[in-house]
């Protein structure tokens, strides 16, 4: 490396050449644009004493280490610039030889001198190639690294789109999916409800129409005891029919056409009469006051049989009515008139 000592002063000429030789005389030079002679092309280094390269060389090597010293970096960035020197002051410059830290870096070869010499500035040292070698290197690694994270952005960005139009495709499918179920479920429902009100219109029409071959067995009554009660008043445990309680001498009416099975007194039922439908089902009228229609006559639907009684085992006036089936089961005698379109 160079050194930063400082040159040493420049000597007398009978210093440099011996006491025989002729004293030179110095002159103040100052350079103006007539006596400057351009630079042009490539300068060659003549060796002078023992390999001395020409003040030119010289300098261009103090630049160097100079350069080299303070940094290199700027060197780089700026365009390579040539240095001469007049030859009335190159030809008095000292040997590099007696120069500390410069004598090293001159050769004795020519050709090494004139390389030295005819290089630029900016070409002394490969740093600066190095320098943009890796900067060149550094900035492609660093499109490479953007543009793989750019590719792997765009890939998270692509596979988020798909599953938010997967996740609301699904979400769309669900929500028709129940849209439908909702409205078919609806419509079965009111599928249903039509249905069940044709089927109370139609059965309300039915009643309708077998009321009007029904009646009630007699009016202006209370309903006191139901079928199927337990009690002690009752020879097997429970009550067998239905009562109406009402005043003596109420009418007691057939509640369908039919023929009168028998008519008369019957122990606990007091004076009884049974009255068979057509489809066999008969119809008892017990604790009656009196009776107006005799076995075998054929009575009308609403037409007065008897009266309101408390013959036979009572405790008031009332009528025990009975159905039984064509088999001759007891059945609920409230269910059936209810079933014929009755209100009880």
């Amino acid at each position: 490396m160079a050194s930063n000592m400082p040159a040493p002063e420049a000597r007398f000429a009978s210093e440099r050449f011996g006491d025989d030789a002729p004293e030179r005389t110095w002159e103040e030079w100052n350079p103006t644009e007539e006596s400057i002679r351009p630079v042009r092309g490539r300068h060659r280094v003549i060796k002078q004493r023992g390999g001395l390269a020409r003040s030119s060389t010289v300098l261009g090597v103090g630049v160097i280490a100079a350069v080299g010293a303070g940094g290199i970096a700027t060197a780089q960035d700026k365009p390579a610039v040539s240095i001469s020197l007049p030859d009335a002051i190159t030809d008095n410059l000292p040997d590099a030889e007696s120069i500390p830290g410069v004598g090293s870096l001159v050769s004795d070869d020519s050709d090494s001198a004139e390389d030295v010499s005819t290089a630029p500035l900016t070409a002394a040292t490969p740093v600066a190639d190095s320098s943009a070698q890796a900067t060149g290197a550094g900035e492609a690694l660093r499109a490479r690294i953007l543009q793989q994270a750019e590719q792997q952005q765009a890939a998270a960005d692509a596979e988020a789109r798909a599953a938010a139009e997967k996740l609301a495709a699904e979400q769309a499918a669900a929500a028709a999916t129940k849209q439908q179920s909702e409205a078919e479920a609806k419509a079965a429902e009111e599928k249903r409800k039509a249905e069940e009100a044709a089927r109370a219109k139609a059965e309300a029409e039915r009643l309708a129409e077998l009321a009007k071959s029904f009646a009630l067995p007699t009016s202006s009554y209370t309903i006191t005891s139901t079928f199927g009660e337990s009690g002690s008043m009752w020879s097997s445990g429970q009550h067998t029919g239905l009562d109406f309680a009402a005043p003596t001498g109420t009418p007691v009416k057939a509640v369908h056409g039919g023929t009168v099975k028998s008519a008369g007194w019957s122990g606990s039922y007091g004076y009884r009469i049974v009255l068979e439908l057509e489809d066999g089902t008969e119809v008892l009228y017990a604790h009656l006051s009196s009776m107006t229609a005799s076995a075998g006559q054929q009575v009308a639907t609403g037409e007065t049989i008897g009266r309101v009684g408390a013959t036979g085992n009572v405790t008031g006036p009332h009528l025990h009515l009975e159905v039984h089936t064509s088999g001759g089961s007891g059945i609920d005698p409230m269910a059936w008139l209810r079933d014929k379109g009755l209100t009880i």
